[in-house]
C-alpha cells in the first residue's frame, strides 16, 4: 500500500462491492480501514463459495478479496443496543465514515449525518447511492446492473439496436468504477477539511457514475436531440478505427484516428499495397463513403494469417493497436508485470493470488497489497484499541454483541 493517507481511519458500514471497493482504494493509499460485518453472516459476498455461485479455489473468494484487501474487519451486530454504542464508538475514532446502507436504515439506527456528527462532528460522511440523494428513487437500493448498466444507459450504448438481448455486463462493472469515484470525493474532503477544518458530506451514485462514463453519447445525444448513431463492425466510418478478427479467432484492435497518415504503411504492414492506389480507397472521405467495401478488403486479410504473424507485420507500427486479451492473458502480459498492475498476496491459508491494483500509483512506486481480512478477523484488536479490558470483550460475545 502507499502511505498518502497514512494516520487516516475510515469506518465502513457497507456491503457487496460498490462502497467497499472505495474502501478498498482507501486501504490501497494507506488509511485504516475498519469493515463492519455483522457477527453471524458477515459481508453476504463471503456465502457466494459456500453457496455455489463462486468457484474458489483453494477457497480464495475472489469477491471478497479485490474489493477488501488490507481492511481490518470488526464483527459488530449494531442492531443491538450495545453494538450501536461501539459502532458509534469507533465513529468518533475516525476521519471518515462510509456507508451504502439507504436512508430509511439510516434514520432508524440513528447514524444519519446529523447524529454521527453529534458525536464526531470533523467526521467525514460519504454515501453511495443506486440513483442520488433527491427524486422519486432516492430511497431505492441500486445495484450496478439496474442503475448503472440499464438506467444509465451503458446497456443500450452497446447493444445492436435491433431488439436484440443488449450483453450482460461484466461482474461489479459499474461497483468498481463508482467506488473509485467515492474514493477521490472522500480525498477531495479530506484536503478541504485540512484547509478549512469543516468537513463534507460526499455522495456518489451509480447512475451518476455511468452518466459520467458515457458523458460523450450522452452530451451528444443532448445537442442534437437524438440517440447518437450506432455503428456495428461491418460500417465503422472509419475502417482502420475498428477490430479485425485472425485466421486463429483472435481480435486486434486499431485507434488510426488521424487515417490518410498511417494509411500506406497500414497497407503496406497488411501485405495489400494495392489498397494504396485503389480509388475507391484513396483518403478518408472516400473511405468512409465506401466503408462497407474497404472493410470487408480488410477483414479479408486479416483473416488469412494468425495472430503471430501480424503482431510481426505491425511491430514497430507509428499507429495505436493491440491484441484483444482475454482476462487471464492480462495475468501474464509483460507490461501489467513490470508496472505492478497485478500485486500479489499470501492469505492465511498460504494461497498466493494476485489482486487488480487500484489505477493510482504515487512516486513512481507501485502497490503493495495485503489480502482481505477473515470474518471479524480484527474484533479483539479494535475493541481492545477502544480500551475494553478482556472481560468485557468477552461479555460482548457471550450477548452476541461481536464476533
Amino acid at each position: 500500500m502507499s502511505d498518502i493517507l497514512s494516520g487516516i481511519r475510515v469506518v465502513e458500514l457497507a456491503a457487496w462491492t460498490f462502497v467497499p471497493a472505495a474502501g478498498a482504494v482507501l486501504a490501497d493509499w494507506g488509511a485504516d480501514v475498519i469493515k463492519i460485518e455483522h457477527p453471524e453472516t458477515g459481508d453476504p459476498q463471503r456465502g457466494l463459495i459456500s453457496s455455489g455461485i463462486v468457484t474458489g479455489a483453494g477457497g480464495v473468494n475472489h469477491f471478497i478479496e479485490q474489493p477488501n484487501r488490507g481492511k481490518r474487519s470488526i464483527g459488530l451486530d449494531t442492531s443491538t443496543p450495545d453494538g450501536l454504542e461501539l459502532l458509534m464508538k469507533l465513529l468518533e475514532t475516525a476521519d471518515v465514515f462510509v456507508t451504502n446502507l439507504l436512508p430509511d436504515s439510516r434514520q432508524r439506527m440513528g447514524i444519519d449525518v446529523e447524529q454521527v456528527r453529534a458525536r464526531n462532528p470533523k467526521i467525514i460522511y460519504a454515501r453511495g447511492h443506486g440513483y442520488g440523494t433527491r427524486g422519486d428513487l432516492a430511497s431505492q437500493g441500486g445495484f450496478d446492473l439496474a442503475a448503472y448498466w440499464a438506467r444509465g444507459g451503458i446497456g443500450d450504448a452497446y447493444s445492436a439496436g435491433d431488439g436484440t438481448y443488449p450483453p450482460i455486463q461484466r461482474p461489479a462493472f459499474g461497483d468498481s468504477y463508482g467506488g473509485l469515484a467515492i474514493a477521490g470525493g472522500i480525498a477531495a474532503a479530506l484536503v478541504k477539511r485540512e484547509r478549512t477544518g469543516e468537513p463534507s458530506v460526499v455522495d456518489v451514485s451509480l447512475l451518476n457514475a455511468a452518466i459520467w462514463q458515457l458523458g460523450p453519447d450522452i452530451v451528444g445525444s443532448g445537442v442534437t436531440g437524438q440517440d447518437i448513431p450506432k455503428f456495428n463492425l461491418d460500417e465503422m466510418p472509419n475502417p482502420v478505427a475498428s477490430i479485425y478478427k485472425t485466421r486463429d479467432n483472435r481480435f486486434i484492435a486499431f485507434v488510426l484516428l488521424q487515417a490518410d497518415r498511417f494509411w500506406a504503411d497500414f497497407c503496406t504492414r497488411l501485405g495489400r499495397t494495392d489498397l494504396i492506389e485503389d480509388e475507391r480507397f484513396a483518403n478518408a472521405v472516400v473511405r468512409f463513403g465506401n466503408r462497407q467495401e474497404c472493410i470487408g478488403e480488410l477483414r479479408s486479410a486479416f483473416e488469412s494469417e494468425d495472430l503471430s504473424h501480424w503482431e510481426k507485420a505491425f511491430a514497430g507500427f507509428d499507429g495505436v493497436w493491440d491484441v484483444m486479451h482475454t482476462a487471464h492473458e492480462v495475468h501474464s502480459d509483460p507490461q501489467v508485470i513490470a508496472n505492478g498492475y497485478l500485486p500479489r498476496v499470501t492469505d492465511a491459508n498460504d494461497n498466493e493470488f494476485a489482486l487488480a491494483a487500484s489505477p493510482v500509483q504515487f512516486d513512481e512506486v507501485p502497490l503493495d497489497l495485503t489480502c482481505a481480512p477473515g470474518h471479524g478477523e480484527h474484533t479483539d484488536a479494535l475493541l481492545a484499541e477502544l480500551g475494553f479490558s478482556e472481560e468485557e470483550i468477552i461479555e460482548f460475545k457471550i450477548n452476541s454483541v461481536v464476533l
